[in-house]
């Protein structure tokens, strides 16, 4: 499964959120009266004016003005002019001869810290005509985080960040451009969601100050930035949009998720978690939203376990455990010889461990300290691929920090576990993930499995609705401003909470009701 496949299937399977279409780039074919000696106004007073009841303070960049004056005269005076927003006022950012508003491009970007994924937009139908995934450039300098903002300590290091993932993003713009028999000039508009960290490294901002205290990003809201500043290959005038960011670690592609999933606008309790290289939660309603954030993920990419890997070819993303025998069964992606094992199903495997007797509440091997999942004569590597010590522990501390994190949140706003109505699980990470496993080890919470929805890549949602709607953009900005952000780093009961937290699936078993039932079924506990 590759990045492609990945985010293809999330498209296919999703359904996109409906909106009132009124684009952050609009498209408009105007008639104009040819000059005379009788009127003998300029040509850009002309166009200007003609537009003016339409787009007040429009203005018109100085690399455009000599075209506009060739395009009127070779179209006899009929063309499509395409102006763009930037705030609270309008540019010209380009002309094109006769009436090419049927053809209307945008683009939406999610930005993660592994993968990056463009759809292509229909700014006329509000449609994604395709889309295209790649592995984000900046890994070959850091696969989490923190590696990157450390590399990003001086100039030339953040100019390479920087360069990385523009390259990875004009990938993207190329072979979406490509497939649809169009140039990277037509798509005269682009919004990000992206974490805290990725925007300042995208727009070339120091992020040195997102990991030490008091936590403090450059910025927040970016506002509008022409695509040229940082080199996108699309109509150099275009507006970039990034959404805007909360704290140091809960970024825009947690906005993007909220304003995809509506749960701002629903009176019932819930809860939004995005767990992929970081992890992200919100919980709130119409109300209320707090929201905080860790580094959640790492434990579940290929860079951390053993015999881990991304989720590609041959990685192994289901386990069952025969309770009685301890025989395995397993799948890789793609049917292929197992090559190691990806992040769904690490979790798979610990579930399976704990329920099977292999290992205990705390996570610790009853004898040996690894499991062989795929033995050596199955696998591509003619090694035994397992799951070890190591791994458990490191999974639990994940684990751990994401109980710690959900538990600071509710008790902070006086809610209980049980007071969750709708639980969302955003991200790729989140849609292959397997519930019951997930749940079993402690990673997403017991509840009715009728209210856990699966959101897909909410980011790329959110910046698509973005894109599409000025109303959208403002309510993102709301639901920024209006999100209590706790700060983790600094606080001392999320450090009591994550120490005793490394139990499965928690150290009060109370609130795991199914799981407790499983395990006592299986005479793992007693009743």
């Amino acid at each position: 499964m590759s990045a492609e496949h990945d985010y293809s299937i999330i498209l296919q399977n999703r359904v996109l959120v409906d909106v009132d279409i009124n684009p952050m780039s609009q498209k408009k074919y105007v008639e104009l009266e040819p000059p005379s000696l009788l009127n003998n106004q300029a040509d850009i007073d002309r166009l200007t004016e003609a537009l003016g009841n339409c787009y007040r303070n429009l203005s018109v960049p100085l690399p455009l003005m000599n075209k506009i004056s060739v395009v009127l005269r070779e179209a006899d005076w009929r063309v499509t002019v395409t102006v763009a927003r930037y705030g609270d006022s309008w540019q010209l950012i380009d002309i094109e001869p006769g009436d090419q508003v049927s053809c209307h491009l945008g683009l939406a970007i999610d930005i993660g810290t592994t993968t990056v994924v463009g759809y292509l937009v229909d700014m006329v139908t509000g449609r994604v005509l395709d889309m295209a995934a790649d592995f984000n450039g900046q890994v070959e300098y850091g696969a989490d985080i923190l590696t990157r903002i450390y590399w990003a300590a001086t100039d030339e290091g953040r100019t390479q960040l920087q360069q990385a993932v523009v390259d990875t993003l004009n990938n993207i713009i190329k072979r979406l451009s490509l497939s649809k028999g169009i140039q990277g000039q037509a798509i005269s508009a682009v919004t990000v969601g992206a974490n805290s960290t990725i925007v300042h490294l995208l727009l070339g901002l120091d992020p040195s100050r997102i990991c030490m205290a008091p936590y403090i990003p450059v910025v927040n809201l970016p506002g509008f930035i022409n695509a040229s500043a940082i080199g996108l290959a699309v109509n150099p005038q275009a507006p970039l949009y990034c959404l805007p960011s909360v704290g140091s670690y809960v970024g825009g592609d947690v906005i993007a998720g909220i304003l995809a999933s509506g749960l701002h606008k629903k009176p019932e309790l819930a809860l939004f978690v995005d767990i992929g290289t970081n992890g992200e939660m919100v919980l709130g309603n119409n109300e209320w939203l707090v929201a905080c954030s860790g580094a959640a993920g790492p434990a579940l990419e290929g860079g951390v376990a053993r015999d881990g890997m991304r989720a590609e070819p041959g990685a192994v993303y289901q386990v069952r455990i025969d309770p009685e025998t301890r025989a395995t069964r397993y799948r890789t992606i793609e049917n292929q010889k197992a090559l190691g094992i990806c992040g769904s199903g690490l979790v798979d495997c610990l579930a399976e461990l704990l329920l099977a007797g292999i290992i205990d509440r705390a996570g610790k091997f009853r004898e040996g300290q690894e499991f062989v999942v795929v033995p050596a004569a199955q696998s591509a590597t003619n090694k035994d691929i397992s799951f070890t010590q190591t791994d458990i522990n490191n999974i639990l501390r994940t684990k751990g920090a994401v109980n710690a994190a959900l538990e600071v949140l509710l008790e902070g706003v006086g809610c209980q576990m049980s007071d969750i109505s709708t639980f969302y699980a955003a991200g790729a990470f989140g849609q292959y993930l397997d519930l019951e496993s997930a749940i079993t080890i402690g990673l997403y919470p017991d509840l009715p499995r009728e209210r856990m929805i699966r959101l897909g890549n909410s980011s790329g949602e959110g910046a698509r609705l973005v894109l599409l709607s000025e109303e959208s953009r403002l309510e993102a900005e709301d639901i920024a401003r209006n999100i209590t952000y706790f700060e983790l780093n600094a606080n001392e009961v999320f450090m009591n909470k994550f120490v005793g937290s490394k139990f499965l699936p928690h150290t009060n078993l109370d609130y795991y009701p199914t799981v407790k039932e499983k395990m006592i079924q299986r005479g793992l506990l007693n009743d």
